[in-house]
């Protein structure tokens, strides 16, 4: 029974909209709908920030969110509606970057496979951000798009 529903949202076409993954996870079944959804932030690492430029290689990108679901899905069994959607393209503060959300019969059960949906799409997505400063420079984030694995104990903060 499970359901998928992975994009890659461009948003000269678009915005990412968090009502959609509630309603897309939902099921008159499901006790547990949990959502993370991720926005640009105003200041990083002591720098005011202007927005952010995602950009990524969308078949490999959506193969990356398709595994995050089945692993979802291998965690919590085969009752869950599984959504992820990243932004591609320029946000200012306050845009919506990424939206994942999980709908399953029980709370315990949507928690689980919501953080294995981010966790998943944090550290092995090939997704690059570059950060747009009010100062005028700007930084590509040195992040974990291609680590071997979501591991417990990864030590570098994803705070960028």
């Amino acid at each position: 029974m499970s359901e998928v529903e992975c994009l890659i949202v461009d948003i000269a076409q678009a915005r990412l909209d968090a009502s959609a993954a509630l309603e897309f996870v939902s099921d008159p079944g499901f006790g547990g709908i949990t959502m993370f959804v991720g926005r640009v932030r105003d200041l990083n690492h002591g720098r005011s920030v202007l927005g952010v430029s995602y950009d990524m290689f969308d078949p490999l990108a959506l193969k990356v969110f398709e595994r995050a679901c089945a692993e979802a899905a291998a965690l919590v069994g085969p009752r869950i509606r599984t959504y992820v959607a990243h932004a591609k393209g320029r946000l200012a503060v306050g845009d919506l970057a990424v939206v994942v959300a999980a709908g399953t019969p029980h709370r315990d059960e949507a928690f689980r496979a919501c953080r294995t949906l981010i966790e998943v799409v944090k550290h092995q997505a090939p997704i690059w951000k570059q950060e747009h400063y009010v100062d005028g420079d700007s930084v590509w984030s040195e992040g974990c798009s291609l680590c071997a694995a979501p591991d417990p104990g990864h030590t570098h903060s994803h705070e960028h």
